[in-house]
């Protein structure tokens, strides 16, 4: 079984409140470390602008390019769902290395500020999925942009796409992540 995110473009508002969520639930320091990230997508210009926001958590990918890029084995994906998890106590950190980060089309990632840090990234909030309940920025979404379940499910749900605005699918990795993209006008486009 391999989970992964539905992320809806035309619902998300940019509220930032997936990626609070994330860091007050995994207590992430203030700083560069952003297990959620969102990025603000602007196109066109007067009198025909165009907006759209992509939520970014790590999208536990079917062949993740940051696991075959760490020289010490500090990350996995497990068999069982496809989670990428990270040990932190075996990462090199990122005075030492960041091959992960470099790798990673997505920048999943993070590094805190502090000296040494080792790499962090989202788990799919493995503890909250072990007792049967979504990812914290999931249940946090208050415009419910966001889902997360088996792939096999999100496809059914959802369909099958795997782009938006601001984010490409990358075939060699194959993100986990099915999406409803917000469509550029063509007013916007030309």
């Amino acid at each position: 079984m391999q989970l992964a995110f539905y992320f809806d473009q035309t619902r998300c508002t940019g509220c930032f409140t997936c990626a609070v969520a994330c860091k007050d639930w995994h207590d992430i320091p203030a700083g560069p470390a952003n297990w959620v990230r969102v990025s603000t997508i602007e196109k066109g210009k007067y009198p025909n602008p165009f907006v759209a926001f992509l939520a970014a958590p790590c999208y536990h990918c079917a062949e993740p390019a940051c696991v075959t890029a760490c020289p010490v084995d500090a990350i996995v994906k497990r068999p069982e769902d496809g989670i990428v998890i990270v040990n932190r106590e075996a990462c090199l950190g990122k005075d030492s290395c960041q091959s992960c980060l470099e790798a990673c089309p997505y920048q999943a990632p993070q590094f805190g500020a502090e000296e040494a840090a080792t790499m962090q990234k989202c788990d799919f909030c493995l503890e909250r999925w072990t007792e049967g309940k979504k990812p914290i920025c999931v249940t946090g979404c208050p415009m419910r942009a966001l889902d997360a379940g088996p792939l096999e499910e999100m496809e059914t749900k959802y369909g099958k796409l795997h782009h938006a605005v601001g984010l490409v699918y990358d075939s060699k990795v194959q993100p986990a992540v099915i999406t409803k993209p917000k469509s550029v006008p063509q007013s916007v486009e030309a």
